[in-house]
């Protein structure tokens, strides 16, 4: 019998558009490693929340691996703080799917602080094992907030406390993520399993630039690429005023940010963001072009002189990689998973977060050397070619067979297998 396991993604679907406020690197991370494990013989069914009554319940996602999507509360998009309050609804329907249609799973695997409150509960009626990953944490978040409007709120960070201390396993995407699960929420080291993250290196390959320059309508000049969402953590500001700098100093840089939707009224932070390119003088030299599919992000990525992440806070990183797969430099904030996402000097550049000079001197220095930006960016191919989806897999799967069967627990004695 081969192992079946119930992944929650409860508060954002993996087959979502991805770089709006709700989207982004734990939505690829839930897709990529389910389609693997359901290639290694794993059986996955991903439970997320409906947010459209149009969307099919079930979606396969390849050879048995399914999504299946709930209702919780109003099929609409909502705001993750709000999906706390409808948690007992997903925990009942959920459970309801195993009784009537699912059959019953040997672990649970939660994505996030709020799929890590429905797996306890879960694992309260069905005495199996939780594995969490929680991608981002509310206390590293609150750290780095900029304003009281950025700050995590106190459900979020005692759920996350009792979370770490109750489930049998943690994944870590870093050894810095490791060390702050330790450090600030008491993490038993050993329950902790560090698991980079991965990349599609398939769809993620070099390029020729001029070709993807052609191909995006660009003409000749030095480009920037900046790829996620526009929120206050990922530090698009910093990188506005880096431009600023560069281009003051005579290099005719601009910039292409992808994410956000420009299909929906602009939230105050996204209107902060353009106020401040038309102050800074970059409204012709900075297009803010919304979400891309991910097919089209190996354009982008091939098209850039450098992929530019200057972030206040990453627990990973993907981006980072996806960019060094297409053999983008990448010049990123030496925060969180990305000072170890990113080698230093070898596939790309580390600064200071917030740091304008810093940034803008490492722009100028790549812009500035094109050998330079050669070297960085086939070292970053053979560094990404270490992180594919398999490889992160099959460590997810044996984090899966580490776990034993104890008090109240059982793990079905099947195995994971090529």
């Amino acid at each position: 019998m081969n192992l079946r396991v119930a992944m929650l993604s409860v508060h954002t679907c993996p087959l979502a558009a991805l770089g709006g406020k709700e989207t982004g690197g734990m939505n690829v991370y839930v897709r990529e490693v389910g389609r693997e494990l359901g290639r290694m013989g794993v059986e996955v069914d991903v439970f997320t929340r409906s947010q459209n009554c149009d969307t099919p319940a079930v979606v396969s996602m390849g050879p048995g691996v399914r999504v299946i999507h709930l209702p919780a509360g109003p099929e609409a998009p909502m705001p993750r703080e709000h999906v706390w309050q409808h948690l007992d609804e997903f925990v009942d329907h959920l459970d309801a799917w195993r009784l009537t249609r699912g059959g019953d799973y040997d672990l649970l695997h939660a994505h996030y602080w709020l799929s890590g409150v429905a797996a306890l509960a879960l694992r309260e009626r069905w005495s199996v094992p939780v594995v969490q990953m929680f991608h981002t944490l509310g206390r590293l978040k609150n750290g780095v907030a900029r304003s009281g409007a950025e700050l995590e709120p106190d459900l979020r960070i005692a759920e996350e406390t009792r979370i770490v201390a109750e489930v049998d396993r943690i994944v870590a995407a870093s050894d810095v993520e490791r060390t702050e699960l330790v450090r600030q929420y008491r993490a038993s080291s050993g329950r902790v399993s560090v698991i980079p993250c991965g990349v599609d290196t398939a769809l993620f390959t070099p390029g020729d630039r001029d070709a993807a320059r052609a191909a995006l309508g660009l003409d000749a000049g030095p480009v920037l690429l900046y790829v996620g969402r526009l929120s206050p953590i990922k530090g698009l500001e910093t990188l506005l005023d880096a431009l600023a700098l560069v281009r003051e100093r005579g290099t005719p840089a601009r910039l292409l940010v992808v994410g956000g939707d420009t299909d929906e009224p602009l939230d105050g932070h996204q209107s902060r963001l353009r106020e401040r390119t038309e102050r800074l003088g970059l409204g012709p030299h900075v297009a803010f072009l919304g979400a891309q599919p991910q097919p089209s992000l190996r354009t982008y990525y091939v098209a850039a002189d450098a992929t530019v992440m200057p972030s206040y806070y990453e627990s990973f990183g993907m981006v980072a990689l996806e960019a060094m797969a297409c053999g983008s430099p990448v010049i990123a904030s030496r925060v969180g998973g990305l000072a170890t996402t990113v080698r230093d000097r070898v596939t790309g550049f580390l600064v200071p977060e917030g740091d304008v000079a810093a940034l803008a001197d490492r722009i100028a220095e790549v812009l500035g050397d094109p050998d330079l930006g050669v070297r960085l960016g086939l070292e970053g191919v053979r560094w990404a070619a270490q992180h594919r989806w398999p490889c992160v897999a099959e460590a997810v799967c044996r984090t899966y067979a580490s776990l034993e069967p104890s008090a109240g627990h059982h793990l079905a004695s099947a195995r994971c297998h090529e």
